[in-house]
């Protein structure tokens, strides 16, 4: 019987951080795909707050949030370590860690599901967000220096997510005159082999993001012209 479980999607990019961290420290794990439409039992019992991925089990208690997870790797497989030693330098990685979902997902986010002018002005904070891991990558091959570390996971989904929305949207986001540390680190990151093979069919991410933009663009156009008839 698997001590580890992980309750994920196959295209949670929140849920690849913990596939990756498992495979950095070599632990074994059972994976279970959930439907988010038609919720598990057992994830609604292992998470009953939040009702989504993913959620890491050991030894049958839950931890939930990915960024939470990741800590709960690192502390308790010590070897391969995510986290620096130094708790300076453990908090940075945290702030970074939480910069990355609260202002640079967000961000990018707005500039895929909006258009035309609205698109244009929110390529402003998307674009200076990423100025600020540009910076943080000066003298860095990743953002935990030589090796792959818990920044890198956390902004992993760069990596990978990033191109496929330009792809969607036909616009580029990071673009390599601008931001060449970056697209150093997006290329050297994605190439890595544990990151690399485990990376969701790029196809499949492109049909289901692509109806996930339609589906809120559409969205917010009924909801625009709903206030406007009132």
């Amino acid at each position: 019987m698997v001590g580890v479980k992980l309750f994920r999607t196959w295209s949670s990019p929140f849920a690849l951080r913990a596939v990756w961290a498992l495979k950095i420290k070599g632990i074994d794990y059972e994976t279970i795909f959930e439907d988010l439409s038609n919720k598990s039992p057992s994830l609604l019992q292992y998470n009953p707050v939040y009702k989504k991925v993913p959620v890491l089990v050991h030894n049958g208690k839950p931890i939930a949030e990915s960024l939470i997870i990741l800590e709960y790797i690192d502390e308790t497989w010590k070897h391969a370590p995510l986290l620096p030693e130094d708790p300076h330098e453990r908090a940075t990685a945290r702030f970074w860690a939480k910069f990355g979902d609260d202002k640079v997902l967000t961000s990018i986010w707005s500039v895929f599901i909006k258009q035309g002018k609205e698109q244009e002005e929110a390529m402003v904070p998307a674009l200076e967000n990423l100025k600020f891991l540009e910076e943080e990558l000066k003298g860095k091959k990743f953002f935990g220096g030589e090796t792959i570390g818990f920044v890198d996971l956390a902004l992993g989904w760069l990596g990978n997510l990033i191109s496929i929305l330009e792809e969607i949207v036909g616009l580029k986001v990071v673009d390599g005159e601008k931001f060449p540390l970056l697209s150093a680190w997006m290329q050297d990151f994605a190439d890595a082999p544990i990151i690399k093979d485990n990376w969701p069919p790029r196809d499949r991410m492109i049909v289901k993001f692509q109806a996930l933009r339609d589906a809120t663009i559409a969205a917010a156009a009924a909801a625009a012209a709903a206030a406007t008839s009132k």
